[in-house]
């Protein structure tokens, strides 16, 4: 985690669940193990309910053929996405784009590393209106051990 957000951590007191998504604290550190040259990352919003973990990430342009949620080992949910944003084809003749400043991004990737009590065969995603929701529920805790109590006779 980087200093700055170490010291945020610290000052806002935030739960140690947190840092259990980040691989490294920031997708486009030029540090990150996933980052490679001309590619990109997803910028993502975690939000850990009782029940489930929320991602919600912003993939405009891509349809959901275009992306892939897949978790490798050692509990890392893999999100990546090859697909290009079409432009529009039909140009008249003589017409050409003078500016292309809206440049769709190549090998989108992002990794998080779940927490234990995840629940891995529990995992759905959706794509609607350019943004990726994937939901990942929460194993229930173990059930607390017992002391039952046995009369000697």
């Amino acid at each position: 985690m980087s200093a700055v957000a170490e010291a945020m951590s610290e000052l806002l007191n935030f739960p140690g669940t947190i840092e259990k998504f980040l691989l490294p604290s920031r997708p486009n550190d030029s540090n990150h193990p996933n980052r490679r040259s001309g590619g990109a990352s997803l910028l993502a919003d975690i939000l850990d309910t009782p029940k489930e973990y929320v991602f919600c990430m912003d993939v405009p342009g891509l349809s959901k053929s275009d992306i892939q949620v897949t978790v490798e080992e050692e509990n890392s949910l893999v999100i990546k996405s090859n697909g290009k944003r079409k432009r529009e084809e039909e140009e008249e003749e003589g017409c050409k784009y003078i500016r292309l400043e809206r440049r769709p991004p190549q090998n989108l990737t992002r990794k998080f590393k779940l927490p234990e009590n995840c629940n891995l065969s529990a995992i759905t995603a959706k794509c609607e209106n350019g943004v990726l929701t994937v939901v990942v529920e929460k194993l229930p805790p173990p059930p607390k051990a017992k002391t039952v109590e046995v009369a000697i006779s």
